[in-house]
């Protein structure tokens, strides 16, 4: 098994840069993944997210830098028997029963999962004598999950792993994910569910246009931004308050007004003087999705 120092990230990108014909997909991007951690790679579409994971799978070649798995270049076969991957495309053979599945793709590794384990992770039950093809997407997301974890990889890389799963499904693959990542593997996750990423990230990297905007926790990157959220009892028409000053977004969910505000002081000055009957004012931090938002902004106003 290769081993590396305690500190050293199991796979990086550095100064990496892709393009696809004269379009930048990636632009000098540094991301280091370290055992026993989460890091989501958070982006609009088109920002780089898949360059970036094809990258690191060895699947695309950088024009310029680094990425290396384990010490190795990225797609190596060493690389490869550490690496497991639940890609947005799958390519999973469809007259394939999930047992037959399983067998296959645990037969490419020297010390794979049993296949309890592998149903017991991806909530497979009653599941293994079904042909692929003839699942549900959310049954078909499942297997994939359990293809990608089975052969006990180090570094997992996880591409919108929960589209088309159910709430109970969701939080069952993010117990799961918590496991994994408890043994010491390092996950690669990119999401457009920011209420994901909050629950799942240790770390955060947020990418715009293929360069890197911020990165560091959770916490760090809350930190970075002023934006916070009002809510309080309120008649006030939301579309009205949305065209005020400093404000992000106002919304209604029945009784309650949630607005976002940068800077906060102004705008509750603003909503206590045009609602004097408003109850129950809370201000609270920015979440990350509000982050992400407030990072995104600039770079979407200088490509306007």
């Amino acid at each position: 098994m290769d081993t590396l120092p305690s500190t050293a990230p199991l796979a990086r990108l550095k100064g990496a840069s892709r393009a696809y014909g004269a379009v930048p997909a990636l632009q000098d991007l540094d991301l280091s993944l370290q055992a026993g951690q989460v890091t989501a790679l958070l982006g609009a579409n088109g920002a780089g997210k898949s360059t970036a994971v094809g990258l690191l799978l060895g699947l695309l070649a950088a024009d310029r830098g680094e990425a290396s798995v384990l010490g190795h270049v990225a797609g190596s076969p060493a690389a490869g028997q550490a690496t497991g991957a639940m890609l947005q495309s799958a390519g999973v053979p469809e007259r394939l029963t999930v047992l037959e599945l399983l067998a296959l793709v645990r037969s490419a590794y020297p010390h794979p999962r049993s296949v309890a384990d592998c149903v017991a992770l991806a909530g497979l039950d009653g599941l293994l004598g079904r042909r692929y093809g003839r699942l549900s997407g959310g049954q078909q997301r499942r297997v994939q999950f359990a293809l990608a974890v089975c052969g006990r990889p180090r570094l997992l890389f996880l591409d919108e792993p929960t589209t088309g799963l159910d709430i109970a499904a969701r939080q069952a693959l993010w117990s799961a994910v918590r496991e994994l990542v408890a043994e010491g593997c390092a996950v690669l996750l990119t999401t457009h569910s920011l209420e994901e990423a909050e629950a799942l990230a240790d770390r955060v990297a947020a990418i715009d246009q293929g360069r890197r905007l911020a990165a560091g926790s959770v916490q760090e990157i809350r930190a970075r931004v002023t934006m916070r959220r009002i809510r309080c009892l309120s008649m006030l028409d939301p579309a009205l308050v949305a065209t005020w000053p400093d404000v992000r977004e106002a919304q209604r969910e029945g009784e309650a007004l949630h607005i976002v505000a940068e800077p906060v002081e102004p705008v509750l000055r603003r909503l206590l003087e045009a609602d004097a009957g408003a109850r129950d004012v809370e201000v609270g931090r920015a979440s990350l999705a509000d982050a992400f938002l407030s990072l995104t902004r600039p770079a979407v106003a200088q490509a306007a």
